[in-house]
């Protein structure tokens, strides 16, 4: 390995940061975003594991073989969820750490009380709603007071608080300022809307969790008992580990792979980045580097199918379009942004001078791993086929769950008996506790919006501040959505964003392409109608996931820092950096309707083709290298190229001349080639600037 760097610099730095890495530290961070529950012992522990094994196995039943009704399907999963919470996580730090308090049993056997009235009065509920009873009131009121303290209690107060101010803006709305103001509710009226009926608390959320996510979850914690984990970095390290900035590029594929099922860009980063941010260093990576290249790949695996975190299956339900259209769109875009990070790794590590470590140049290849493991990848290959035959995704995760089993068998390190079975069992199970303690308030939030018609009002501001502008309102979007991804998970911060700015979008895109409203265009082109939409959620979607990676929140990059020793601040910009992609994302699909399979075979085709070569050069340009370190000439002329291979109708919407995109695009390739002629001249009168950074001073 070529590795000459300013010995004394790098030296002290990595000394004075060596010793900050550690598990506390780590264990720390990563409690930013979900609290730690206890270590129960005793019959408490057998009973927290039945309850969860008990959901689990129902759970598995219900997608897979017999189906249940409404209320059982929706309620049981709320009723486990909050009673574990209450008996296993703590309701402040002096609570007992083994054992529930009689403070907890008793808030937990409330929670099963009022989760019980709801799903044996269902029906009763229906019949009588608008005519609650003073019984349904109180449960209604103790229902959101439980639900708020089961999500302070697992993510803490921030969502929590916002839960909070939207009831309270429910209750004061005449004393909102007139652009957000309404008549108000009664507190009856709120509660009772928000608790008892199905556009609250046991809403579009819970709906979600049980049918998709978290048999997706359970799906994850078989498919990581059976030793598929190994395969997925044994592959990559196969495949890349030996070439420039190797360990940096098996971070990326590597997180292309876990992401694909983890559902969790934090989970993704600790998982991979436990073994890849290690091999950075050891490679020459500084440490901030190292520490923020994978954050900035787990990240994409938010956006990679089958699973794409919960977000994926939210979008599905709320625009009515079946989960294996939204992978199918959602694929391209996905690969598309796993190829921008591992651009700019090759080019940060072109840069530098650094190459694969030596520990893989003497390892398995590729084939070999193949060979050898191949039916580790069964699994995900039984999830995406199913799906895209035409099972439903829950069913072929339950099928898939069972396949891990048998796949396990095959080896013998990670051969799945009782013991392990049990224990993927309790993991999924408490896996799934983060997110579900998200159910009630999302539900507080959505059942207030639609109560009090905010979205619409909502609209009205995006529409007002953007002036009609649809960059402008992007912008503002992606705004919202970091904001309130301060504060919240970033699949919560999804759907409230959705909820409140997808119509506005929509609205501006159906104008923008079609020269209509979007109730024209429903009307008149039902499936431009369905793009239009989709596009609209794809671009809330991407800019929900920027907390992960953009200060001052960007919980994955902390926790990417804690295994570097690195500077977290440090970190996160560098992350930041190499995400810039999560940022042109929603203006692609917001401008280019063929990227989500939108248009005719050729179309789509061709805009695949274009946005590819795009992608590489706007990486190119982000690390300011190419052959080597780009000039401002050079940097200018490619970034004209990029402009038109990734949005060629600017040249229509500026100059108002109808030119043929195939014409645009061989502008713009011509562009890039006097880049690369322009540096080829340079790199012969002056051979230095291929040498890494260090060795040119």
């Amino acid at each position: 390995m070529t590795q000459d760097r300013n010995t004394n610099e790098i030296s002290e730095e990595e000394q004075a940061l060596k010793n900050a890495a550690n598990p506390d530290k780590l264990q720390e961070i990563i409690q930013r975003d979900a609290k730690s529950g206890r270590q129960m012992t005793g019959i408490w522990y057998y009973l927290t594991s039945a309850l969860g094994v008990g959901m689990v196995l129902f759970y598995l039943y219900n997608a897979g073989f017999q189906p249940v009704s409404s209320q059982y399907h929706r309620g049981i999963y709320v009723f486990i969820t909050y009673v574990l919470v209450f008996l296993t996580y703590p309701m402040w730090r002096g609570s007992p750490s083994h054992r529930p308090s009689v403070l907890d049993i008793t808030l937990a056997l409330v929670s099963a009380f009022v989760v019980g009235y709801w799903i044996l009065e269902f029906e009763s509920l229906n019949y009588r709603m608008g005519n609650e009873t003073p019984m349904d009131f109180y449960v209604s009121l103790v229902g959101i007071i439980v639900s708020l303290e089961v999500c302070r209690r697992v993510l803490g107060t921030s969502l929590t608080l916002v839960g909070m101010v939207f009831i309270g803006y429910c209750y004061f709305g005449p004393y909102m300022p007139d652009i957000i103001a309404h008549r108000g509710f009664s507190l009856e009226r709120i509660v009772n809307h928000v608790f008892l009926k199905q556009e609250g608390v046991f809403g579009i959320m819970a709906d979600v969790l049980v049918t998709y996510v978290i048999l997706f979850i359970f799906f994850g914690a078989f498919l990581k008992k059976s030793g598929a984990g190994k395969f997925f970095l044994d592959l990559p390290l196969a495949l890349v580990g030996k070439s420039t900035g190797g360990p940096a590029k098996v971070s990326v594929v590597a997180s292309g792979f876990f992401g694909s099922v983890s559902g969790s860009a934090i989970a993704n980063t600790v998982s991979t980045g436990a073994f890849t941010i290690p091999l950075m260093k050891k490679a020459g990576f500084r440490p901030h580097v190292a520490g923020a290249i994978e954050p900035a790949a787990s990240t994409g695996g938010m956006f990679m199918p089958p699973i794409m975190g919960a977000g994926g299956f939210l979008m599905a339900e709320m625009t009515g379009t079946p989960y294996v259209d939204i992978m199918k769109m959602a694929i391209f875009p996905a690969l598309l942004y796993f190829l921008a990070v591992y651009v700019m790794v090759h080019f940060e590590a072109k840069r530098y001078g650094l190459v694969g470590s030596g520990d893989n140049k003497t390892g398995p290849r590729a084939m070999e791993i193949l060979k050898k493991e191949w039916f580790m990848s069964l699994p995900l290959v039984i999830i995406v086929t199913m799906m895209l035959i035409g099972y439903s995704p829950g069913y072929a995760a339950v099928m898939a769950t069972l396949s891990c089993i048998a796949v396990s068998w095959l080896t013998t390190e990670y051969r799945m008996g009782f013991r392990q079975i049990f224990e993927a069992l309790q993991e999924g199970a408490r896996n799934t506790l983060v997110i579900g303690a998200t159910v009630g308030v999302i539900g507080i939030i959505v059942g207030v919006i639609a109560l009090t018609g905010i979205g619409l009002r909502f609209s009205e501001i995006i529409f007002s501040l953007s002036g009609g502008n649809l960059p402008l309102a992007i912008l503002l979007i992606g705004i919202a959505a970091l904001l309130l991804g301060m504060g919240v998970p970033v699949t919560a911060s999804y759907l409230i964003v959705a909820v409140l700015a997808v119509p506005a979008m929509s609205a501006m895109l159906a104008h923008h392409h079609f020269g209509m409203s979007y109730t024209d265009l429903e009307m008149a082109l039902p499936q431009a109608a369905v793009w239009t939409l989709l596009a609209s959620h794809m671009v809330v979607y991407w800019f929900s996931q920027t907390s992960n990676i953009s200060p001052p929140v960007c919980v994955a990059a902390y926790a990417a820092a804690a295994i570097a020793g690195s500077d977290p601040w440090k970190t996160g910009w560098t992350a930041f950096n190499f995400s810039k992609m999560i940022f042109l994302g929603p203006l692609l699909f917001a401008y280019t309707p063929a990227l989500l399979l939108a248009g005719s075979g050729v179309e789509i085709a061709t805009a695949f083709v274009t946005i590819f070569l795009g992608t590489i050069i706007f990486s190119a340009l982000s690390m300011g290298y190419f052959l080597c370190p780009t000039n401002i000439l050079e940097w200018c002329i490619g970034a004209v190229g990029a402009i038109l291979l990734l949005f060629p109708k600017i040249v229509f919407g500026l100059t108002n001349i109808d030119v043929p995109i195939i014409m645009i695009d061989g502008v713009a390739i011509a562009l890039f080639i006097i880049v690369y002629i322009l540096q080829k001249i340079r790199i012969k009168h002056n051979p230095r600037l291929l040498l890494p950074i260090h060795q040119r001073r």
